[in-house]
This record gives structure tokens, sequence and C-alpha cells, in this order.
């Protein structure tokens, strides 16, 4: 194939090469549960550690392209990142005093399939989050993935060509 082809391929094809511009100030503003009140004697911070936080946000800025989301792009993006900084949460510790606790802190759980109240049973339905594997990996696992999820079924409904 010609060269002067390459370019109008990629367009055809619906393939992007843009980046996002996605920044933790607009997290912030978009997110703000992810961060606490100030008070007298602390300002408002991130529950994310930094560096977990700035590698969610490069990860969504690479992963949804504003030229394919337009209007959209910023709420997605800050969607990604918000299901992302969930999932860490879900498994965060500020220490563990052995190895079984810090393997623990990161089970998988489920939706409550039945609970007892006499000697305290509580069993668990994680089939609904494996099986969202397969498709669309561990976004049915935070209501910001199942908005992300939905939200790129109806953005990825138009068509594509290949030449």
């Amino acid at each position: 194939m010609k060269p002067q082809f390459f370019a109008l391929r990629e367009t055809a094809a619906n393939i992007s090469r843009s980046k996002g511009s996605y920044s933790p100030e607009m997290f912030w503003e978009d997110f703000p549960q992810f961060y606490t009140a100030a008070t007298e004697e602390r300002p408002a911070g991130c529950l994310v550690p930094p560096a977990m936080l700035a590698e969610f946000i490069q990860q969504a800025n690479a992963a949804i392209a504003p030229d394919k989301w337009l209007d959209g792009w910023r709420y997605t993006a800050g969607l990604y990142v918000a299901h992302q900084a969930a999932l860490y949460l879900r498994t965060y510790a500020a220490s563990s005093p052995d190895a079984h606790q810090a393997a623990a802190t990161g089970a998988l759980v489920g939706v409550v399939k039945s609970a007892t109240l006499g000697d305290s049973s509580v069993s668990y339905d994680t089939d609904a989050l494996t099986k969202a594997t397969a498709e669309w990996g561990d976004l049915n696992a935070t209501q910001y993935g199942q908005l992300l999820a939905t939200r790129a079924r109806l953005a990825g409904m138009g068509g594509t060509c290949v030449i």
C-alpha cells in the first residue's frame, strides 16, 4: 500500500491518535467525592495517593480520545479515573499487620447473595462480575465503570470501515 493512503485508512478505520488533557484539577471538580473536606487543621486532599491518581489520569488520557468522544470527553475521562480510583480504594489499607491481611484487601467481592443473622453468615454472588470480565473487563465492578461502558456502547455504535 502507498504511504499517502495510510492516513486515509486510519481515518476510515476510526483509529485515533489524539491524547486527552484530563487533569487532577478537573477530577477534583468533577468527582469531589474522592477528596476530603478542608478543615482548620488540614487542607482538602485526594483520598487516592498522588502517584496512583497520576497513573489513572495518564491511562484515561491515552484511552479516552477527545476527537472520538467530542463534547462527552471530559465526563467520560472522569468516569475512567473514578472507576480506577474506586477499585483502588476498595483494596486500600494504610498498612497490614501480616501477609494474610494484605492479601485479603484484594479479595473479589460480589453482590450479597444470601445473609443469615444467627452466626452471621454472608455469601456473595461474584458471577455478575466475572461474566462481565469476558467483554468489558472490570467495568462492571463499579457504577462509574458501568456508566463508562454504557457510554462506550453508545459511542461505538457508528460503523467502521477499513480499506
